[in-house]
C-alpha cells in the first residue's frame, strides 16, 4: 500500500484545495462565508476519503463518498461562476482537476472491485 500523500489523485485532490482556496479568497463576503466555505471544507474532506480508502479493505464506500462530494463541489463551483463569484478561468481550472479525480476515483473502485485471480493463471 502506497503512502496517501504519494497517490496521484490525493496529489490532483491537494492541487484542488489549493485552486479553491485562492478562488474563495477572493469572493464577495457575503458568499464566502456560505458557498465558499462549503467548497473548501468539500475540498478537505475529499483528501481525508483518499487516505481512509487507501487503508480500507473496502474501498467502495470511501470512494462513492468523495465521488458525492466532488458532485458538490462541482455544483457550487459552477454556482459561483454563475453569480460571478469567481472567473471563468479559475472555475475551468477547478473543473479539470475535479475531472481527474473522478477519473482516478472511479477506476480506482473498479481496479478494487475486480475478483481476485486467484490461481487461475497458467499452469505449465
Amino acid at each position: 500500500m502506497a503512502i496517501h500523500t504519494q497517490l496521484p489523485i490525493y496529489k490532483v485532490a491537494y492541487d484542488m484545495l489549493d485552486v479553491v482556496t485562492d478562488l474563495v479568497k477572493n469572493m464577495q463576503r457575503d458568499f464566502k462565508r456560505s458557498i465558499g466555505e462549503k467548497i473548501s471544507a468539500e475540498c478537505i474532506e475529499i483528501t481525508v476519503l483518499v487516505f481512509r480508502a487507501n487503508v480500507a479493505s473496502n474501498k467502495e464506500t470511501h470512494l462513492m463518498e468523495l465521488l458525492e462530494r466532488l458532485q458538490v463541489i462541482e455544483l457550487l463551483v459552477r454556482l459561483a461562476m454563475d453569480k460571478r463569484l469567481i472567473s471563468r478561468g479559475g472555475y475551468a481550472k477547478a473543473v479539470e482537476l475535479s475531472t481527474s479525480i473522478g477519473k482516478q476515483a472511479t477506476g480506482w473502485r473498479r481496479a478494487a472491485n475486480r475478483p481476485l485471480h486467484g490461481g487461475q493463471g497458467r499452469h505449465d
